[in-house]
C-alpha cells in the first residue's frame, strides 16, 4: 500500500475556501482552482478532478505531470514542489501521464499561432474587415496580456502584444464604421502601452518613450480618457526610471486630467513620490495628502496588472514617497501594510512585481532604522525571484538596499556583508538577457 502524502494533504487543508468562509478547500475545489489558473496562464483546458486529487494525497500518484505541479504549487502558494511531497520515482523525467490531457511536446507555438490564424480569419467572413466579434477579440487578449504579466514569461507576452498592435494598424487600413476606428485605435494604444511598459522593465525607457508617443496618438483618436490616463502613467513611469523626475511629475499631473478607475489612485500616489524626489517637499506632502483620501470609482473596465492600481501597490507607493522625505518609520509602516494586503489577496489577483517592490522598500526603511535581521528577511523573499522576472527596476531597487548595506552602521557587520553579496549576484542575472529587445514603434496613421 502506498504511503499517503501527508504534506499533499495539509496543504490543501489549510487553504481557505474560496467558495465557503471559514472552511478548508475540499479535493474538487483544489481541481478546479488549479485548472482556472492553468486556463488563465496557458489557455490549455485540463480535465483534473477531485478523485485524482485523492490519489494524490493517497500517494498512489508521486510524480503528477509538470502541469499540475505548477497549479498546485500555485493554488497552494509553496515556492517548491517538495513542499507539496512530489518525489519523481526513478529519477527525473519519469512521472505519471496527467489524465484527459495529450502530449503537446514540440507543438505548443503551432499550437498557439493556430489559434491567432483562426482568429485572423474572423475578418473575413463578417460584412466589413471588423466588427464586434474582431474587436472583442482584441480586447480579451489585451485583458488576458495584462493580468499574466510578471507572472509568466515575458517574451510570449511581448510578442503578442506586438501582434495585436500590428493587426489593429493592419485593420485600420481598411473601411470601417467610425465607432469600431476608434474601438481599433483603442487596442492598438493598450497593445502600444504594452510594449511601452515592457520596455522600461528591460531598461530601455527611451524606447518606451517611442512606443507612448504613439499611443498617446492612439488615444486622441480614440478619444478614450482611460487610455489617455495610462499613457500618460506610462510616459511617467520612463521618465521616473531615467531620473527625470520633472517631466515624470508633469505626466503625472496630467494624466489626472483624464483619470478614471484606479488610474486616478496611481497617478495621484505617483506624483507625490516625484515630487518628494525633486526636492518640493512641502508639495510632496500636500500630494500625499490627497492621494491617500482618493476613493477608486471604477466606471470601466480595468486591464489589470501594470494598469491597475489596488490599496496594496498605493501602500508600496506611499512608502516611497515617505522615503524620500526620510521618513523612514512611515515608510515601514506603509510598506508593513503593503505586503500584508499583498499576502491577504488570492494568488490569481496577486501583483507580485509590485510586491517584490514593497518588499524592497520594507528592507530600505529597516536598515535605515537599524534593523539589520529585518531587512535580510525583506531581502530574501526578493532574492527567490526567477530570472526572468528580474526587471531593471526591481535591480535598481535591490541595488539600493546593497548599497544602504555599506553605509549603514552595519557596513563591518558579517550578515550585512552577506546580504550584499547576495544582492550583487542576484543584479548579475537581469531579465533583459533572457528577453526580447525592445524595437521602435511604428507610425499612427492619421484619424479618418
Amino acid at each position: 500500500m502506498p504511503e499517503p502524502n501527508e504534506l499533499l494533504r495539509a496543504a490543501r487543508e489549510r487553504t481557505p475556501s474560496r467558495r465557503t468562509p471559514g472552511e478548508q478547500m475540499s479535493r474538487a475545489e483544489l481541481a478546479d482552482a488549479v485548472c482556472d489558473w492553468l486556463w488563465a496562464t496557458s489557455e490549455t483546458k485540463y480535465e483534473l478532478d477531485g478523485h485524482y486529487i485523492a490519489k494524490m494525497e493517497r500517494g498512489a500518484v508521486r510524480w503528477p505531470g509538470a502541469a499540475y505541479r505548477s497549479g498546485l504549487r500555485a493554488v497552494l502558494n509553496v515556492p517548491h514542489d517538495s513542499a507539496l511531497g512530489f518525489v519523481p520515482p526513478g529519477g527525473p523525467g519519469v512521472f505519471d501521464p496527467e489524465p484527459g490531457v495529450s502530449s503537446v511536446i514540440d507543438l505548443e507555438d503551432d499550437l498557439v499561432q493556430a489559434g491567432d490564424e483562426s482568429v485572423a480569419q474572423l475578418a473575413l467572413v463578417e460584412e466589413s474587415n471588423v466588427s464586434e466579434l474582431t474587436v472583442e477579440q482584441l480586447q480579451a487578449d489585451l485583458l488576458r496580456i495584462s493580468e499574466n504579466y510578471l507572472r509568466t514569461a515575458t517574451k510570449p507576452l511581448y510578442m503578442r502584444s506586438r501582434a495585436i498592435r500590428d493587426r489593429a494598424f493592419r485593420l485600420l487600413a481598411g473601411r470601417q464604421q467610425p465607432n469600431q476606428t476608434r474601438d481599433l485605435y483603442s487596442a492598438a494604444g493598450w497593445a502600444l502601452t504594452l510594449l511601452a511598459w515592457i520596455s522600461v522593465d528591460l531598461g530601455r525607457p527611451d524606447v518606451a518613450e517611442n512606443h507612448a508617443r504613439t499611443a498617446w496618438a492612439c488615444a486622441e483618436a480614440a478619444d478614450s480618457h482611460h487610455l489617455r490616463a495610462w499613457v500618460r502613467a506610462t510616459q511617467h513611469t520612463a521618465a521616473f526610471w531615467q531620473d527625470d523626475f520633472e517631466h515624470a511629475a508633469t505626466y503625472a499631473e496630467d494624466g489626472l486630467r483624464y483619470a478614471v478607475g484606479s488610474s486616478s489612485l496611481f497617478l495621484s500616489s505617483v506624483n507625490a513620490v516625484d515630487l518628494a524626489r525633486s526636492g518640493r517637499h512641502a508639495e510632496a506632502r500636500e500630494a500625499l495628502v490627497i492621494a491617500k483620501r482618493s476613493r477608486v470609482h471604477t466606471s470601466v473596465t480595468e486591464f489589470g496588472g501594470p494598469f491597475l492600481c489596488t490599496p496594496e501597490r498605493a501602500e508600496g507607493i506611499w512608502s516611497d514617497a515617505h522615503l524620500a522625505l526620510g521618513e523612514a518609520e512611515l515608510t515601514l509602516d506603509h510598506a508593513d501594510r503593503g505586503i500584508s494586503l499583498f499576502e491577504a489577496t488570492p494568488h490569481a489577483a496577486r501583483n507580485f512585481g509590485s510586491e517584490r517592490m514593497v518588499r524592497l522598500q520594507q528592507a530600505k526603511a529597516l536598515l535605515s532604522l537599524g534593523e539589520l535581521d529585518g531587512a535580510t528577511e525583506a531581502v530574501a523573499v526578493v532574492l527567490n525571484t526567477p530570472v526572468e522576472y528580474r526587471v531593471r527596476p526591481l535591480i535598481h531597487r535591490i541595488s539600493e538596499v546593497a548599497a544602504l548595506t555599506r553605509m549603514s552602521k552595519h557596513a563591518k557587520d558579517p550578515e550585512a556583508r552577506a546580504l550584499h553579496d547576495a544582492v550583487r549576484a542576484f543584479t548579475r542575472h537581469p531579465a533583459s538577457r533572457t528577453n526580447p529587445t525592445p524595437e521602435r514603434t511604428v507610425n499612427v496613421r492619421p484619424s479618418s
